[in-house]
C-alpha cells in the first residue's frame, strides 16, 4: 500500500492553531496534485489503487530541519508549516521521516475562528479525532473535491492560491447527504470504518447538487 506523507511543523514554545494546520494540509495535497512535478508517476501509482491513505507526523527543531532536507514542498499557511512527500510504500518512509511521531498532535485553535471563506471543508464535530489524524481528513476531502471538479475549475482554483477553510459543521448530517464530496473513513486509526469525517463545499460543485 502507498502512502502519502506529511509532516507538520509543531514547535513547544508556538505550536500552530488547529483550523491553520488543517487548513495548509488541504492546501499541501492540493499544491502536489495540481502540479506533480518530478514525482507524477508516484503520485499516479497511490491514486490509482483507489486509497489515498495519508499519515501525519509532527517534528520539531532539528527534527524539522532534517525534514526539510528530503525531497517535498512545504506550504506555509498564517501559524502552520505542513511539508507533502512523494507518495510511499507504507512499510519503506524515509528514515528520517520513520521516526517521526504520530501522537502528540494535540492542537487548539485560541480564538473565534469568524466567517468561513470558501471553499469550506465542514469537520464533523461528532467525532473525536487528533488533530494530526483531522489533518489527514481534511487533505482526503480537499482531494475529493480536486477529483471532481472539471480543469477549468481547477485551473480557477489554482488562481485563486488554492485556499480552502476549515469549520465544524453545524448540521454536519444534512451536508452528508447534499451530494457534496464526503469522506468516509477507512477505519485504520481513532475512529470506526466508514464514519464520515468532511464534507467539501465548494462553490461550483454545489450547483450541481
Amino acid at each position: 500500500m502507498m502512502v502519502l506523507p506529511l509532516v507538520v511543523r509543531i514547535e513547544r514554545a508556538a505550536p500552530p492553531e488547529r483550523a491553520d494546520a488543517l487548513e495548509a494540509t488541504a492546501m499541501a495535497v492540493l499544491d502536489l496534485l495540481a502540479d506533480p512535478g518530478e514525482w507524477a508517476e508516484e503520485l499516479e501509482t497511490w491514486q490509482s489503487s483507489g486509497r489515498i491513505r495519508k499519515v501525519v507526523r509532527r517534528a520539531r527543531g532539528a527534527e524539522w530541519r532534517r525534514a526539510l532536507a528530503l525531497p517535498g514542498r512545504t506550504i506555509g499557511h498564517r501559524t502552520a508549516e505542513v511539508r507533502v512527500y512523494p507518495p510511499v510504500p507504507l512499510d519503506d518512509w524515509p528514515k528520517d521521516l520513520a521516526r517521526l511521531q504520530v501522537g502528540g498532535t494535540e492542537l487548539v485553535d485560541s480564538s473565534d475562528l469568524g466567517p468561513a471563506d470558501p471553499p469550506v471543508l465542514w469537520e464533523n464535530p461528532a467525532l473525536e479525532m487528533s488533530a494530526g489524524k483531522a489533518m489527514a481528513q481534511a487533505g482526503h476531502a480537499a482531494q475529493l473535491a480536486w477529483w471532481a471538479s472539471s480543469p477549468e475549475e481547477r485551473a480557477a482554483w489554482r488562481d485563486q492560491g488554492l485556499k480552502v477553510s476549515v469549520r465544524a459543521a453545524a448540521d454536519f448530517d444534512a451536508l452528508a447527504v447534499s451530494g457534496l464530496p464526503v469522506v468516509r473513513d477507512a477505519g485504520f486509526t481513532e475512529i470506526a470504518p466508514g464514519s464520515c469525517t468532511f464534507v467539501a463545499d465548494v462553490p461550483w460543485l454545489r450547483v450541481r447538487t
